[in-house]
């Protein structure tokens, strides 16, 4: 039977940037997320929903009970970050993910283990799912909301070309804080991405 020329919008692609090979969240990836992801660090400015101290069988869980769930039900998009081929490092190893959600004013969220920040990777990510979400999703706007004392996420909200445009108090991991919404519509995205730009 011949491919379907067009994708449903459940199906969640693997996407490639110049150094990652992003690949959708499946429950084999719990022990690889289990050991990377429970660091001050990385939750502080999660949103409240990820327990903390976070439970030995958390990854297993919030994939098997959440994540998968929604991926089927077209809510969610969910993407492990790995290096590519020939990139430096262990091409098998979970540095973080990425995520889409249909959810009102919160559309883009993600995590990269410390041990890789400062190299523009999670930029690169970004590119790729903001991509799929005006190109493959069809959808109008990207919301992020961050919170004023994240500073790398707000920086690179910035360098993606997103605008702020509101600031109000939402919960996280480490309490309530103010939070800075910033937002990037499809036109705003294609004016950027046009090779003319």
């Amino acid at each position: 039977m011949p491919p379907s020329p067009r994708l449903p919008v459940s199906t969640t692609l693997p996407l490639d940037t110049p150094r990652l090979r992003l690949r959708p969240l499946t429950l084999a990836d719990a022990p690889a997320i289990q050991r990377r992801f429970p660091r001050w660090d990385i939750v502080a400015f999660l949103n409240a929903r990820v327990p903390w101290p976070y439970p030995e069988n958390g990854a297993e869980t919030y994939i098997r009970d959440i994540a998968l769930p929604a991926m089927a039900e077209r809510r969610e998009w969910h993407w492990t970050l790995r290096f590519k081929d020939g990139a430096e490092g262990d091409r098998t190893d979970v540095l973080g993910v990425i995520s889409l959600m249909r959810t009102e004013g919160d559309n883009r969220g993600f995590w990269l283990h410390p041990d890789w920040w400062g190299q523009g990777l999670m930029t690169e990510a970004c590119a790729a799912v903001t991509a799929f979400w005006f190109e493959v999703l069809d959808q109008p706007v990207l919301r992020a909301p961050k919170a004023v004392g994240n500073i790398r996420s707000g920086r690179l909200s910035e360098r993606t070309g997103m605008t702020l445009v509101g600031r109000e108090d939402r919960p996280y991991v480490s309490g309530t804080h103010l939070s800075d919404i910033w937002e990037l519509t499809r036109a705003q995205w294609r004016a950027q991405t046009s090779p003319s730009s």
